[in-house]
């Protein structure tokens, strides 16, 4: 496909994804009687509507399948500030740690993510660097309470955490219960935005259907989070270049896509990102950048984007 015909192609499902919006948007998008306000989300064929009411609570969310596509992708930055160095594993040592914070300033990586126990010491260490301190809430199964990932991201953004990655409700996800789902990922939203911080939201796509990976990503962007992210590396898979040509295509342009778990080499990133992803959660992201000869700071832009910008 010659490089005018996929601008033509991309420039098509833009108007496309957005002109359908509008139009379910002028037939839904409402503010009822009791002060809700209801917002939708399209896309790969599924609607997902998700209210809220006057203080910014879910009180409902569904989705349905409709009958047509959309979508879009990109953004170019350098590979270094786009990686997430990452050690989650359960006997991650003090030692451990450090040395993943010392090779995150070395390679300005876009931050480290630690389990919750760890972000203290982490944000000691890369006090006064460009590198954001990341942590997992509800992780790795996503079965806990709404109550509890709230005070989970809550006490970890008290010791220093600037990101969160949350896993959404599982079960609830693949039941249907979607209002379940929304209010999850609804209230931690609330209370890391509130400390003016990032949230990533892992839907697990080794254990979803397409159609429920759709839902997840549209769920979780009207819930107003940053990002939407693979998998967590303990459910049996990781991120795929058509999970996240997928989400990338469900999520339109404006959030990020996290591409997490078996992300082991180079050609790995260069091929998730070229799929849609904007960030890449990887323990092998020494090994990553100097594949390409990458010893160096990647250029400003990349690596001092604003929090609220970082996608």
């Amino acid at each position: 496909m010659s490089p005018e015909l996929k601008t033509v192609e991309s420039i098509v499902e833009i108007i496309t994804r957005e002109v359908l919006l509008a139009m379910v948007e002028q037939e839904e998008k409402i503010k009822s009687v009791t002060g809700e306000t209801c917002v939708v989300e399209v896309s790969n064929g599924v609607k997902v509507k998700t209210c809220f009411d006057n203080a910014g609570h879910v009180v409902s969310a569904g989705a349905e399948r409709l009958t047509s596509t959309i979508g879009v992708i990109p953004q170019d930055i350098s590979l270094a500030g786009m990686i997430d160095h990452t050690l989650l594993k359960p006997d991650a040592t003090p030692d451990k740690i450090a040395q993943l914070c010392f090779e995150a300033r070395k390679y300005h990586f876009a931050s480290v993510c630690v389990n919750p126990t760890h972000v203290k010491l982490c944000a000691d260490l890369l006090r006064d660097s460009d590198v954001k301190v990341c942590t997992v809430i509800g992780f790795p199964l996503g079965a806990t309470s709404a109550e509890v990932k709230a005070f989970e991201a809550r006490n970890a953004l008290d010791n220093g955490a600037t990101e969160i990655d949350m896993v959404l409700n599982i079960g609830a996800l693949k039941a249907g219960d979607n209002e379940v789902v929304a209010k999850d990922i609804r209230g931690v939203v609330e209370t890391v935005h509130a400390a003016g911080s990032l949230v990533k939201v892992i839907i697990e796509t080794a254990l979803l259907t397409d159609e429920e990976k759709v839902i997840a990503c549209l769920l979780a962007k009207e819930a107003g989070a940053d990002y939407v992210k693979t998998s967590t590396g303990f459910s049996g898979g990781g991120a795929t270049v058509h999970d996240i040509a997928l989400m990338r295509k469900t999520v339109g342009p404006t959030i990020g896509v996290k591409a997490s778990g078996g992300v082991h080499s180079r050609e790995d990133a260069e091929a998730l990102v070229a799929a849609g992803a904007t960030r890449i959660g990887a323990s092998a992201g020494v090994k990553i950048i100097q594949a390409g000869g990458a010893d160096a700071k990647p250029p400003a832009a990349a690596t001092a984007a604003p929090v609220s910008k970082a996608y």
